[in-house]
């Protein structure tokens, strides 16, 4: 089975490297087009898709898939037009390719020019979420870079008519069906094989620890992580009770399977006999099930006991671990030692408490007085995403379009030579 994938993966990176030349010398309106075209197939094949999800859902069902899991699964009528209204946003917004980032002459006289390039050749691997393979190859079309897809294996069927929907727009655009390739293999080996695919500028896993592990074990060309959800929400002594129940409803409950929900709820000492009770009733209201410390339970005694591995658990799921701390630093090394710097808030009504708050968490998003489910491209006016990096190379939280570009120097001379 490693050898047929290895073949494949084979001949599909010698049609991305072929069709990322093209694309990377395609004009904004004709990559416009192509996804427009997209987000019409999608509409077109809209029954098409539900049928093929509907495959995916039962087939997870009887393999025992979590209600998250599922959940992350399931398509509708709406998600599939979201799925090419995102399509439609990211045509809509600017194109990064060519773009100067700055320009200058120096002192021999050169015009020196560093503009905005295409990565080239982008694989993607991801569980579970049929849309990530509509908003995957829009962002990396749209930024000029051919892109092979490694879906779950749960969600197969749907990835497969959407692919085909996208690869027949594009080609209809004028533009190669290389451009957005599916690895279509069964098996963990056609998914190391990808790891290890020299045509490969760089590779994005998105989903978790597992595949992050494989990734870190198995891998032999660029990466960008996307991160683990450990997010945090601390309210502090000063926090506005008022605000306290919404934002922390909506952080756990809004979509509990997003990796920017909140899995750790963290309370000062001094809010907490108001503050928890009000937040927990209303937590338990909507299903969550609480795992606290002994200082949590003494004050809302309907909780189960934390154990250690709560605290760096991504749930996932409605399930929250809740624990006291006696100041914003206890809450702040918490924080460091278990969080995965993805997104991280404060409540509180002290500013000097905000701004240290700001300052000390290492993070790819730090909120005050809001909830950690902002953390999304469209959110932040990037349009769709490709995931959230929780890294520092080569790009930090939300990644729109113009984090799947690099960089290059064009220099106009005169005749100079250096001596």
């Amino acid at each position: 089975m490693i050898m047929d994938a290895s073949l494949i993966l084979h001949e599909m990176g010698k049609r991305a490297r072929a069709s990322a030349a093209v694309l990377a010398q395609a004009s904004s309106a004709k990559k416009n087009e192509a996804l427009r075209a997209m987000a019409a197939a999608l509409r077109a094949h809209k029954d098409d898709i539900l049928e093929a999800n509907g495959r995916d859902m039962r087939g997870g069902e009887e393999n025992g898939l979590g209600q998250a899991m599922l959940e992350r699964l399931k398509l509708t009528e709406q998600r599939v037009e979201d799925m090419a209204v995102g399509i439609e946003e990211v045509a809509a917004l600017p194109d990064p390719i060519g773009q100067t980032v700055r320009g200058y002459v120096n002192s021999d006289g050169l015009e020196i020019a560093q503009v905005r390039v295409p990565l080239g050749v982008i694989g993607v691997i991801y569980e579970s979420r049929p849309n990530v393979t509509a908003d995957t190859a829009a962002l990396c079309l749209k930024s000029g870079n051919a892109v092979i897809l490694r879906g779950g294996s749960e969600a197969m069927d749907s990835s497969r008519v959407i692919v085909s929907a996208l690869i027949e727009a594009v080609s209809s655009a004028g533009l190669p069906e290389g451009c957005i390739q599916l690895l279509d293999v069964p098996g963990h080996e056609a998914t190391t094989a990808l790891m290890q695919l020299d045509d490969l500028d760089v590779l994005i896993p998105r989903g978790g620890r597992g595949l992050k592990k494989a990734v870190r074990e198995h891998c032999s060309v660029p990466c960008i992580m996307t991160g683990d959800g450990v997010c945090h929400t601390y309210i502090a002594a000063s926090a506005d009770p008022q605000m306290c129940v919404p934002i922390v409803i909506n952080a756990k409950t809004q979509r509990p399977s997003a990796c920017n929900a909140m899995e750790t709820l963290l309370i000062h000492k001094d809010a907490a006999p108001t503050v928890l009770p009000a937040v927990a009733n209303a937590l338990v209201a909507h299903g969550v099930e609480l795992r606290g410390d002994a200082a949590a339970r003494e004050i809302f005694a309907d909780m189960e006991p934390a154990a250690d591995e709560d605290w760096s658990t991504e749930y996932l799921d409605l399930i929250l671990s809740v624990k006291i701390v006696n100041s914003l630093d206890e809450a702040l090394a918490h924080i460091a030692r278990w969080g995965t710097g993805h997104s991280e808030s404060i409540l509180t009504t002290d500013y000097a408490e905000a701004e240290k708050f700001l300052d000390r968490v290492d993070a790819a998003a730090v909120y005050v007085n809001a909830s950690t489910r902002f953390t999304d491209g469209g959110v932040f006016g990037l349009g769709a995403e490709i995931g959230i990096s929780t890294q520092k190379l080569h790009a930090r939280g939300p990644m729109g379009i113009e984090q799947l570009t690099s960089t290059k120097y064009k220099i106009r001379g005169s005749g100079q030579v250096r001596r």
